[in-house]
């Protein structure tokens, strides 16, 4: 019995050795191609009332909660959301914002874990086009480090950009 027992804590104390080991840094980004010039691509991303036509991250249920502060778009600018059904609650501000080059954001989710993501968008003009990254960076804590190790946080997350990435470049295109 008491070798059965030390087995088990071996290996237990293996496990969170491994997960210990683990990096904290999560990065994940996307990228799309677009068919028009920042200056239309810029204002979807720079103004939080846009993201409901193309983010699933501000796509949330009937019986959501929604509400923006601050400025009313650009640094400054809140979004805040309580959906128990499936985005949870949190807040995203953005913290700077450059004039059809880039939005910089801090994503505060309190439901259902507590997580703080720093959110770039940054814009590249190539002729009539316009190439467009979404990258999000997280420092992950042990609980971050084991869910990534087990739910593949970045292909959950990698998904997410790519379906709005997707509809951006529908709406933006839309308007070309």
């Amino acid at each position: 019995m008491t070798l059965i027992l030390l087995f088990m804590l071996a290996v237990l104390s293996g496990i969170i050795i491994f997960i210990s080991l683990k990096s904290d840094k999560f990065h994940v980004a996307r990228s799309v191609i677009v068919e028009c010039g920042p200056e239309i691509v810029y204002p979807f991303i720079n103004d939080f009332h846009k993201w409901r036509d193309w983010s699933p991250l501000a796509t949330p249920s009937a019986n959501a909660s929604t509400e923006f502060d601050g400025s009313p778009l650009g640094a400054g600018a809140i979004y805040q959301w309580a959906d128990d059904a499936r985005l949870g609650a949190g807040k995203m501000k953005i913290i700077e914002s450059s004039q059809n080059e880039r939005v910089i954001i801090k994503r505060h989710i309190k439901k259902p874990l507590e997580v703080i993501d720093d959110i770039s968008f940054n814009l590249t003009e190539a002729g009539a086009q316009t190439e467009i990254i979404w990258e999000v960076n997280r420092r992950l804590d042990f609980i971050g480090k084991a869910a990534n190790l087990l739910k593949s946080l970045e292909n959950r997350t990698g998904s997410d950009l790519e379906e709005g990435l997707k509809r951006l470049k529908i709406a933006v295109e839309k308007l070309a």
